[in-house]
């Protein structure tokens, strides 16, 4: 009775990852990530053995989970062992693993009537394969007995038919790499990463962001710039008025003073693309010019990123 209530409250609460919980397995609380990639394994320990306390928590490392350590746990004593990989992997900074942490135990007491939590992180290697899962065959010693979660589903398996399945972690491909922001300079003034997001079908405008900072001993206003795809280039403001969002041209342009940094983003100052003659698709550049009052005009290129993003990244607002 006390374990069911136990798995609906860790359920409720979204603890443990669903049914995972709801089957009292051990499981990873992330069990999804990307090779290539830093991973941070928290694994959830539901209940003992047979209503007896769990004394010991065992969890092996797949290989290609290389640069493992486990996190201090108060009131446990952590240990590992350590062995040579199947191969030498790239690391960060150059460097390269061809061993490492193999096994990582940890030693105390947890009640069957409690839930805790086992925290590593580690390394995912990119010699890994997206769309395959690796597993973690967890170990309980209890006070009475012991119980290992060790199976592995074979190819197109259910985990869940599985009467003592390991903890996975399913791999998805590495992430993409932004490309670096593009820099460019006029005058005393350094431009960094112009940007602008993808237009719907059919728009007529489109919005343009950059940051610029002025390292001269003069200020300087950003007055407009040009667009092949454009009729006009227009410096615009969104500001709360009469608590009321609303958008106005600066007539004066944008003035950046000695030593100040402006930075043009969605929500604030922007450049406002008119009467466009086609609409901007994510991922492609587009040249075009920005104009400033005493610096002159400075060619630059625009990076397109998806519809509603909030940063050259593509974070869109949800």
């Amino acid at each position: 009775m006390i374990r069911k209530a136990l798995s609906a409250a860790l359920v409720a609460a979204g603890i443990g990852c669903g049914a995972h919980v709801a089957h009292a397995h051990p499981s990873l609380q992330v069990r999804e990530a990307a090779v290539g990639a830093p991973y941070r394994a928290v694994m959830s320990i539901p209940h003992g053995c047979e209503g007896s306390a769990t004394l010991t928590v065992r969890v092996q490392v797949p290989e290609g989970v290389i640069g493992v350590k486990p996190m201090p746990k108060p009131g446990w004593t952590v240990s590992t062992v350590r062995g040579p990989y199947a191969r030498s992997y790239p690391y960060y900074h150059g460097q390269t693993l061809s061993e490492g942490v193999k096994e990582i135990a940890w030693t105390g007491r947890l009640l069957d009537e409690h839930f805790d939590e086992f925290t590593f992180a580690g390394f995912l290697a990119n010699t890994l394969l997206p769309g395959s899962t690796v597993h973690f065959p967890t170990t309980q010693e209890c006070e009475k007995g012991a119980h290992r979660w060790v199976e592995i589903p074979a190819s197109g398996q259910d985990a869940h038919a599985l009467a003592s399945p390991a903890p996975g972690l399913k791999l998805l491909p590495a992430a993409q790499k932004t490309a670096a922001a593009k820099t460019y300079k006029v005058g005393s003034l350094l431009i960094e990463g112009p940007w602008a997001r993808a237009t719907p079908g059919g728009a007529r405008v489109a919005g343009g962001y950059v940051k610029i900072t002025n390292n001269g001993p003069q200020a300087d206003r950003l007055i407009g710039g040009t667009l092949p795809i454009a009729a006009e280039v227009e410096v615009h403001e969104m500001a709360m008025a009469d608590n009321v969002m609303r958008m106005r041209k600066l007539g004066d342009g944008l003035e950046i003073g000695p030593g100040q940094s402006v930075e043009l983003k969605p929500g604030g100052y922007h450049l406002m693309f008119m009467g466009l003659k086609s609409g901007l698709t994510q991922g492609q550049t587009i040249k075009g010019t920005l104009r400033f009052e005493k610096a002159g005009s400075v060619e630059v290129e625009f990076r397109v990123a998806p519809i509603g993003a909030s940063s050259s990244g593509g974070h869109t607002h949800h």
